[in-house]
């Protein structure tokens, strides 16, 4: 099995340096491992509506500073495919297929549903869509057949429901999704960065982050306003570092070779961490210190992210390029095997591999019964290159077998065409799909989806 990796963030403002330990440092390492065979990035436009569905400009607007937050930090699209969600519009559907396995209950005791609807003080005004985005990051996961999700110890209840709904679906329809793992920071502390005024989580909306695109002097001036101890009022009392937001940052950020640069009074964090303790130790001095720490992990990441700003159309087609078609190509007949293995109720006859063979008259003949494709619930007919090569001279056989292969695929035809006349007379349209020479089934399944067939039953084979 490959080992795959989907991971995102929703594009409601820029990245903070929360996202940056949290998950962002992580994702250019294991990108730059080679331990994994394919790793996909979301930029979760089509989520962030959920909650903000009266400001979608806000979402599009944001959409070209996660990118350049994520390629400032290192992601490369050479390596990993960084996509934009709403342009993979089978999530969507994806999403209400596993609708049915979960659930109103079970969304109802998700903590991070729970903390999120919370925070954002919705009660009982929640948006149905945000109610259930446990249920679509499960659609993301799985399309993509992820067996890894990098996320914060504040993700895992997602993970853990995208697991059941794997589990849910795998017991009623077959063994066919994967059910991925949760992969988190080594660094407890990196699981959860406060906020600079000591919340429990950087938050946009509570206006406590420091962000990967601020200027120097805005990450110095958020640093010295740090919540700290508030018993610590003068240098001499001995000071607390738990919920200290100061010495957290510290423990997420600082090196021992950091110490030896910019405090060698000190060998490492424990040091400095026991002055403070019992007493004689500032907060300003500490602060200075994290402020020269902070400045040397961001510093290269603002210069990139200067210069990426300067390429904003190139940014937009490393999006069109390198995500949303490189994962067309990657998979695109992934919600037609859903619809496959689900058992939902229509067929397409297929017959053979090759183009169709209908030209002239008896396309016509045949377009009156299976009208333009794309219909709502469709009945897809592809016939195969054999009448087709057969009249264009392009098989040398005998005339006797010659005739015997024309009347069996003249045949084909007109069974299809009864079928068709079949379907129709109980109110279902039909459509008529061309496929090209050489397709695999696979193939079939992608080409029937497009068209909204929602179920393939393959005849025969070439």
């Amino acid at each position: 099995m490959e080992k795959i990796i989907l991971t995102g963030d929703r594009p409601t403002g820029r990245l903070h340096v929360g996202h940056y330990v949290g998950s962002l440092k992580r994702r250019v390492e294991l990108q730059n491992s080679g331990e994994y065979d394919k790793i996909f990035i979301m930029i979760a436009d089509a989520q962030a509506l959920t909650d903000n569905a009266d400001n979608p400009e806000k979402i599009r607007q944001n959409i070209i500073e996660v990118a350049l937050d994520y390629l400032s930090c290192g992601l490369d699209p050479e390596k990993c495919t960084i996509f934009i969600q709403s342009q993979v519009p089978e999530l969507a559907e994806l999403s209400f297929f596993y609708m049915n396995l979960v659930t109103v209950s079970r969304l109802q005791r998700n903590p991070t549903v729970k903390t999120e609807i919370q925070m954002r003080n919705f009660e009982t005004s929640i948006p149905v869509g945000f109610f259930t985005y446990p249920i679509s990051q499960a659609s993301d996961i799985t399309a993509f057949k992820a067996t890894t999700v990098p996320v914060g110890e504040d993700q895992l209840p997602m993970i853990e429901q995208a697991r059941e709904i794997v589990r849910k679906f795998n017991s009623v329809y077959g063994e066919t999704l994967v059910e991925p793992t949760a992969l988190i920071p080594e660094n407890e502390v990196c699981c959860r960065l406060p906020g600079t005024d000591g919340k429990a989580k950087m938050s946009k909306s509570l206006g406590n982050c420091i962000y990967l695109s601020d200027t120097e002097e805005e990450v110095r001036q958020k640093i010295m306003s740090m919540y700290t101890d508030p018993n610590h009022i003068k240098v001499s009392d001995p000071g607390s570092v738990e919920g200290n937001a100061v010495f957290t940052y510290l423990d997420a950020f600082s090196r021992p070779e950091h110490f030896e640069r910019y405090l060698p009074d000190y060998k490492n964090l424990d040091e400095l961490k026991a002055h403070y303790q019992r007493g004689g130790l500032g907060d300003v001095k500490v602060k200075r210190f994290l402020n020269a720490v902070m400045q040397e992990e961001l510093g290269p990441i603002r210069a990139k992210r200067k210069e990426l700003e300067q390429h904003i159309p190139e940014i937009y087609e490393i999006l069109k390029v390198y995500g949303c078609e490189k994962y067309i190509a990657f998979d695109f007949g992934m919600l037609s095997k859903f619809r496959y293995y689900t058992g939902i109720i229509f067929q397409a006859y297929t017959y053979g591999t090759g183009e169709p063979l209908v030209k002239g008259g008896r396309y016509n003949e045949l377009m009156k019964h299976f009208g333009k494709p794309a219909s709502s619930i469709g009945f897809a007919i592809v016939v195969d290159q054999l009448l087709s090569a057969l009249s264009r001279q392009k098989i040398t056989l005998p005339s006797e077998e010659k005739n015997q292969m024309i009347v069996y695929a003249e045949n084909k035809i007109a069974e299809a065409v009864e079928k068709a006349k079949e379907l129709r007379a109980q109110g279902i349209s039909v459509s008529l799909i061309q496929m090209q020479e050489g397709r695999s089934k696979d193939d079939y399944l992608s080409y029937a989806m497009k068209d909204h067939v929602s179920k393939v039953e393959f005849i025969e084979e070439a």
